[in-house]
């Protein structure tokens, strides 16, 4: 009878540890899971154009029209943003219209570039380009994607030849705080060039602030913590592009 008891006892001893060992396993992986679900990540593929002085405004349309013609033509292509510039930093470089393309993965890209509608584009946009400006990046595409009109603040960092890891290191972590600082970002990401293309310019790190209309702009900008982190930003900058645009 002892043993008997003693049997069942040793049986409900493990029931309980499998069941305590297996509900701190679901709680481990609860923040991964979390973390998970705030986006899925995307390869984006910002393009800027400058034009010639002597380019039409009409046939500079034909090439924003193509561009945005682009999308039915590559399957590949899971989402598109353009603008013109309207940022008020002069920063821009003369830098003038915004395109903002996004891929599922590398091999999206693979198939985009070479594409012969791609190609096809590069005929009308050539004959009034002066220059252009790529930069990818991986990005984060939210389950609440939001495909109205908001306003895109695309920035742009070219460090110093002897800026030390940390430095940038600092940089990338104090801008990447500044969503929890200032209500008026209503959406951020951030991540290095991967471009295959060479027109990066030297820059390297590309941040995309995103504001539901000027207003929000107008409140980033003078705000004392983006004041604080230009001071992290400083001392290991070389160079800075911005362009501003609203999403259509």
């Amino acid at each position: 009878m002892l043993s008997r008891n003693l049997s069942r006892i040793l049986t409900l001893v493990l029931v309980a540890f499998c069941a305590s060992f297996a509900n701190a396993d679901e709680q481990t992986n609860a923040p991964a899971k979390a973390a998970s679900s705030k986006g899925t990540a995307v390869l984006r593929h910002a393009v800027f154009f400058s034009f010639k002085e002597n380019a039409a405004a009409e046939d500079i349309q034909k090439v924003v029209d193509a561009f945005k013609a682009l999308p039915s033509k590559i399957d590949s292509i899971i989402d598109f943003a353009c603008g013109a510039n309207n940022s008020p930093e002069g920063l821009n470089d003369g830098f003038t219209h915004c395109f903002l393309l996004t891929f599922k993965d590398e091999e999206g890209r693979a198939k985009y570039l070479p594409h012969p509608a791609h190609k096809a584009f590069g005929k009308t946009l050539g004959p009034v380009m002066k220059d252009v400006f790529v930069v990818d990046y991986w990005g984060q595409q939210s389950g609440d994607h939001n495909d109205g009109k908001e306003l895109k603040h695309a920035v742009f960092f070219k460090f110093k030849d002897d800026a030390s890891a940390e430095g940038i290191a600092a940089v990338e972590q104090a801008f990447a705080a500044l969503p929890a600082k200032i209500d008026t970002i209503t959406d951020f990401e951030w991540g290095t060039n991967n471009s295959p293309e060479t027109h990066d310019d030297g820059f390297t790190h590309c941040f995309m602030v995103t504001f539901a209309d000027d207003a929000g702009r107008q409140k980033y900008l003078p705000h004392p913590d983006h004041s604080a982190f230009v001071k992290v930003l400083g001392p290991v900058l070389d160079k800075v592009r911005v362009l501003d645009f609203d999403t259509k």
